[in-house]
């Protein structure tokens, strides 16, 4: 066995590349592991468990870039390496002619395409308050991509946003939708008259395509960073964003996706939408305790948001309580009678948040690496119910986000089904621009191999639409072909899951 590393000192490479390269290494004959991440102390350290030696990136820092591989031998991981380095650097390489250089700053970058109005920003964390400061500046709104950016710097990138009247979506904003065009990790969605305000990247894109998949399209997608609704940053942008769309001809309706924000804060973002109806769909809240006003319908699942907001423009949504493939009854009678516990693992920290809603109240405990009961955080007791995000730091150390590598889920995947208590995993299989280009070509056949041993059912949720580059009947087609029960919403994966588990196929039906 023979394991090799490369090292590009101060050279950045966003994830999605990253991912690019990570295929072309595996594809080589003979690679047994392979990566490509930037040099930062945690991927320097989860290298290091993957037996690179420690001397080699001595002296490595986060600016720099790094390949791994681990193959039979060392011809075979020179030559994924190689392949490593061409998928980077093929698109990197100068053209002689001076305009098709790439640009160093956002300065040169505008200067070179007039017109421009947005600026997506993906730098490491410390460099990326004043790469937005920059596009801010000079007019830009900002869609920024980073996190790890300090909340003292967002709350004053926001407040020099507002003084300029521009948008600072972000820090952590995957997802957003401006005047048709797609941002960040977003979906194809017919144009329509509701415009989605979110906290929340997935749920931005469950929200937009539950819109489209039932008729009604999306005017806006403003993505504001998972913090802009707590204390510390009081809601900047989401006073903005509201504040906006509110005024703009082409909305008549305003959907708010976030987890449960500060009380205060959501309560003066609700009062700017003033007479525009608006929906909240804020997950987890406790309604009683949360005073709106007239205008406004509060939510506590992005299914029931999406379906108050249809009702708020005059329409009606479809029954989502059909399911595809296999029925409960049938996937109950594979399972042996002590397979009782559920696993939910989730590449969208939203859908993941909202399950750990919906099954706390149907099966209890359930506990999850971003618990909403601190009680229920884990390490769990055995036969327990658990939600995984795995899109948190302790899943993608070394590799990349699972919606852009559906890789990353198999290991996680096969080691709770070699749990014989567990009776049914749940998997979002999220589509879309920057997203795998076919998730369910790697998951489905894992699925069905652990089914037909014996192993637990999936319940599988397909975030997507039609047209998506992976088409969403595609992808729903091949997860129903493995023997995958199918959803229509992500809601109504946990519940199925849960009447899998219990055995209680009226659970599929449950009000949410």
């Amino acid at each position: 066995m023979s394991s090799l590393t490369r090292l590009f000192p101060d050279t950045y490479v966003d994830s999605v590349a990253q991912l690019r390269a990570v295929r072309a290494m595996r594809d080589v004959p003979g690679v047994q592991w392979a990566t490509a991440v930037m040099a930062t102390p945690a991927n320097v350290e989860a290298l290091g468990a993957e037996g690179v030696d420690a001397g080699e990136l001595h002296d490595a820092g986060a600016n720099d870039f790094c390949l791994a591989v681990r193959a039979d031998d060392e011809r075979a991981g020179k030559q994924s390496i190689d392949a490593g380095v061409a998928t980077i650097f093929a698109s990197r390489e100068r053209s002689d002619t001076p305009a098709e250089r790439p640009s160093r700053s956002i300065r040169q970058a505008v200067a070179a395409q007039p017109g421009s109005t947005v600026a997506v920003i993906s730098v490491p964390g410390e460099y990326a308050a004043l790469a937005a400061f920059q596009a801010l500046d000079i007019g830009l709104h900002v869609l920024l991509f980073s996190d790890n950016v300090p909340v003292d710097q967002e709350v004053a990138l926001k407040s020099y946003a507002r003084s300029r009247g521009l948008l600072l979506m972000g820090p952590g904003a995957g997802t957003a939708m401006l005047a048709g065009t797609a941002l960040g990790f977003a979906n194809v969605v017919a144009p329509g008259r509701v415009g989605v305000v979110a906290a929340a990247g997935t749920g931005a894109q469950e929200a937009m395509c539950l819109l489209d998949r039932w008729g009604v399209g999306v005017s806006q997608v403003i993505g504001l960073g998972g913090r802009d609704l707590s204390a510390q940053v009081g809601g900047r942008m989401a006073l903005s964003a509201v504040a906006a769309l509110r005024d703009d001809p082409g909305t008549d309706a305003i959907l708010l996706v976030s987890k449960p924000p500060s009380p205060d804060v959501a309560r003066a973002v609700l009062e700017t939408a003033d007479h525009t109806p608006m929906v909240a769909a804020l997950i987890g809240l406790d309604a009683a305790e949360f005073p709106v006003p007239a205008n406004v319908t509060l939510a506590r699942t992005l299914e029931s948001g999406v379906a108050a907001t249809l009702a708020a423009v005059g329409r009606r949504a479809p029954d989502t309580t059909t399911l595809l493939g296999p029925s409960i009854e049938y996937a109950r009678a594979r399972l042996a009678p002590e397979r009782t516990a559920l696993r939910g693992l989730f590449s969208g920290g939203t859908l993941c948040y909202e399950s750990l809603v919906i099954l706390s109240d149907v099966l209890g405990a359930v506990y999850s690496n971003t618990p909403i009961n601190p009680a229920w955080s884990l390490p769990a007791p055995p036969g327990s119910h658990q939600c995984l995000d795995l899109g948190e730091e302790e899943f993608t150390r070394g590799r990349p986000h699972p919606m852009i590598d559906a890789e990353a889920r198999i290991d996680v995947l096969r080691q709770h089904a070699a749990d014989e208590l567990v009776a049914c995993v749940i998997l979002d299989v999220v589509l879309g621009y920057g997203a795998h280009p076919d998730p369910a070509s790697v998951l489905a056949p894992v699925c069905a191999q652990l089914m037909s041993d014996g192993g637990p059912q999936v319940v599988a949720y397909v975030l997507g639409t039609e047209h998506d580059p992976q088409r969403l009947s595609a992808q729903r087609d091949a997860l129903v072909q493995a023997g995958c029960i199918v959803t229509e919403t992500a809601a109504r994966a946990s519940l199925a899951a849960a009447a899998v588990a219990t055995g209680n196929a009226r659970l599929v039906r449950a009000p949410l």
